[in-house]
């Protein structure tokens, strides 16, 4: 059977890059290094036409009543549900996601986001009076959503959806690693009634972001991604004065207090750390622990972990798949490795590859104990399915720890005197904090501090990055009876 190749997706249909001379990516499933497709690495020609497609569309969609944006996303939430199973078989080949999580989270989070959205739209209110000025909040204009792999609908969702509720048009470009699924989100907006230009997507890598980043004609850039490129783009952005937008990553801790139900602590932020592999920004990598009972957690986290099993990511028996990449494989184990090399105590996983997984791309779920709160262990995002047990002395000392790195994106605090851990909670520099495992909140902002980068997704904040404030200075009589 050949392999399938997607185009790009411009002004509404989708077509070969010019003259079909742009080189091809080829897209793996990690699980089995097999090619399942291919895609265009768009060049500055591909990126020209993306671009000029969105601006001729902005003045219409700017103008389409609210109550038509709404119409098309709940049409979108509804396709949505209806491909739950298709979106969540493809993330499933192109990330190595876990079926059950595919399904449970990978093609849920979208659904739910853009029906969130939609209700969020349609009671929004664009226009204020403060005394005699009428403040009207235009979209931002063209914006340039460029996201990662590992949450590659989830990520594109959080990023397209509010930036067409908010009026604005988009490209998008999905990693080279996982894009399937963000062109699926494509052709069922289409179906949902978007106008043709309001989304466009361009596939690629490195140059296809960089020409959106400097383009002209693009007014906001939206990243998500490394410090390191997240650096890159706010400078390169910087040249033509565009909105930016990072969210670039965390070293997220998971404190728990000594009146914690620890069991329960342990358990949940032993899973935290190994969902989607350990791939998740805001993954709990750290867990700090008071000192006299490091001994107890270190038995239950290695109890926690042997219940990871690790394997073909379409049995639903299998709780961890591949990381996405040989790339990103030998990154984890080379943080394995300079964990043992800083004196860690390693309780569970290490660098060997798990048993009977196959050519593919996976890594034992991995906990270390006795960790240098200084270590690069602790201090640097890996990634991947490492977790750093710390212990700490008191409540000040844990949460030094837990504001001790560059950065500031989640994490979690537990006792059981949930005042006492709210408290607590407000002492964490970062974006979001979970209490006494508090579920995730599609309504809220999530985004950091420090290093983790700036700007806010999801929620009337996520909205709200999308829209610039207009202030029309009126004769003070104006509109009063």
């Amino acid at each position: 059977m050949p392999t399938p190749h997607h185009g790009q997706f411009i002004d509404g249909v989708t077509r070969p890059s010019p003259a079909g001379e742009a080189p091809l990516i080829e897209v793996e499933n990690p699980a089995t290094r097999r090619v399942i497709a291919t895609v265009a690495d768009a060049g500055p020609a591909d990126v020209d036409d993306a671009v000029r497609s969105a601006r001729k569309a902005l003045g219409t969609w700017a103008a389409t009543p609210v109550v038509d944006r709404v119409a098309v996303l709940r049409r979108a939430a509804k396709l949505l549900e209806d491909r739950r199973e298709e979106i969540a078989q493809v993330v499933t080949a192109e990330l190595g996601a876990p079926i059950r999580i595919a399904r449970s989270v990978h093609a849920q989070l979208p659904i739910i986001v853009t029906a969130t959205t939609a209700d969020l739209l349609a009671s929004y209110d664009f226009e204020q009076r403060i005394g005699h000025s009428l403040i009207v909040h235009q979209p931002v204009g063209v914006v340039a959503a460029i996201t990662p792999w590992n949450f590659p609908l989830h990520q594109v969702t959080s990023k397209v959806v509010p930036a067409l509720a908010a009026g604005a048009t988009v490209v998008l470009k999905p990693s080279e690693l996982a894009p399937l699924s963000a062109l699926m989100l494509a052709a069922i907006l289409t179906d949902a009634g978007l106008p043709e230009g309001v989304l466009n997507v361009v596939t690629g890598g490195p140059v296809t972001g960089r020409a959106l980043v400097d383009h002209d004609d693009v007014d906001l850039v939206s990243f998500t991604g490394s410090v390191g490129v997240g650096r890159a783009v706010a400078a390169a952005a910087s040249r033509t004065v565009k909105r930016v937008t990072l969210e670039l990553g965390g070293k997220s801790a998971s404190l728990v207090l000594p009146d914690a139900d620890i069991s329960t602590a342990v358990k949940v932020s032993v899973a935290n750390a190994f969902f989607n592999s350990g791939q998740a920004c805001n993954a709990w990598t750290r867990l700090l622990v008071p000192a006299d009972r490091l001994e107890h957690v270190n038995d239950l986290a290695q109890a926690a972990a042997e219940k990871h099993t690790v394997g073909d990511p379409t049995d639903d028996k299998t709780r961890m798949g591949p990381v996405i990449s040989d790339q990103q494989r030998e990154r984890v184990r080379a943080f394995i490795r300079a964990g043992l090399g800083d004196g860690a105590r390693l309780l569970a996983g290490g660098e060997t590859s798990p048993d009977g997984c196959g050519d593919g791309y996976f890594v034992r779920p991995t906990i270390f104990t006795d960790v240098d709160p200084a270590s690069t262990l602790a201090q640097d995002e890996i990634f991947g399915p490492v977790l750093s047990v710390i212990g700490y002395r008191d409540e000040a000392e844990a949460v030094e720890i837990a504001n001790g790195t560059r950065y500031g994106l989640g994490g979690s605090v537990w006792s059981g005197d949930t005042d006492h851990a709210v408290r607590v909670a407000r002492r964490i520099r970062t974006g979001q904090v979970d209490v006494n495992g508090g579920a995730f909140n599609p309504a809220a902002p999530f985004g950091g501090f420090k290093h983790s980068g700036y700007g806010r997704e999801l929620g009337v904040h996520g909205m709200a990055e999308y829209l610039e404030p207009q202030s029309l200075q009126l004769p003070a009589d104006a509109g009063r009876d």
